[in-house]
C-alpha cells in the first residue's frame, strides 16, 4: 500500500504553493478545502444542516452560502465554529478517504492529503506521515494582508483561530521552512520526498 502524506500549514504559509509543486511532481493531492466547498453546495446534505444551524441570513441572493460572511461569524465565535465543523468535517473526511484509496488502489506510490487543520481536527490517524509548511508570524501576517483584502485586525483573528505554527512543529514528521523563495521551498520538498523514498 502506498504512503499517505498529510500536508498542513497555517493560513498564508505557502501550503498551496507546496501542494501545487507536489502535483507537478506527479503526486496526487486530495484537497480538503476543495472537498469542503463542494460539501456545502446547494443540494448537499451539509448545506441544509448549515442553514438550519445558522439561518438564511448567511445566504447570497442566489441561495449559495456567503462564505466570507459565514467565515466572519465563525472566526469570532468558537462555539459556532464547532457547530459548523461538526456538520462539514464528517462529510469531508469520508470523501477524502474515498479519493485517497482510489489513487492508491490505482497504483500511486503515495498520495498527499492537503488538510489545513490536520492537527486541530485530530486527523493524523488518516495519514502515515505529516509534513508542515512553516512560516514566521511576521511573514505570515504580511502575506495574508497582501493576499486578501483584510485589515490587520481581521488577519490577526484568522491567524489566531488556528493552532500556532510553532506548536505544530513538534507534531510533524517533517517541516518545510517557507520564509524564503519558491526555489528554496521546492528544494526542501525534493529532499523530503527523497528521504521518504517517493522520488
Amino acid at each position: 500500500m502506498g504512503l499517505k502524506i498529510g500536508l498542513t500549514g497555517g493560513i498564508a504559509s505557502g501550503k498551496s504553493t507546496a501542494s501545487n509543486y507536489l502535483r507537478e511532481k506527479g503526486i496526487p493531492v486530495v484537497d480538503a478545502d476543495l472537498i469542503a466547498r463542494q460539501a456545502v453546495e446547494k443540494g448537499m446534505p451539509a448545506y441544509t444542516e448549515i442553514i438550519k444551524a445558522f439561518g438564511e441570513s448567511i445566504l447570497n441572493p442566489d441561495h449559495t452560502i456567503n462564505r466570507s460572511y459565514l467565515g466572519d461569524i465563525i472566526f469570532k465565535d468558537e462555539e459556532k465554529r464547532k457547530v459548523l465543523n461538526s456538520i462539514v468535517h464528517p462529510a469531508v473526511r469520508k470523501e477524502m478517504n474515498r479519493q485517497a484509496e482510489t489513487y492508491l488502489n490505482g497504483g500511486s506510490r503515495s498520495v498527499v492529503l492537503d488538510i489545513p487543520l490536520l492537527f486541530e481536527s485530530q486527523l493524523t490517524h488518516m495519514v502515515d506521515k505529516t509534513l508542515l509548511v512553516f512560516v514566521s508570524p511576521q511573514v505570515q501576517m504580511q502575506r495574508l494582508i497582501s493576499r486578501d483584502p483584510l485589515t490587520e485586525e481581521q488577519a490577526a483573528a484568522r491567524i489566531s483561530s488556528q493552532m500556532p505554527l510553532e506548536d505544530k512543529i513538534k507534531l510533524s514528521d517533517a517541516v518545510i521552512r517557507n520564509d524564503g523563495t519558491k526555489d528554496e521551498l521546492y528544494r526542501q520538498i525534493d529532499g523530503i520526498l527523497r528521504e521518504w523514498n517517493i522520488i
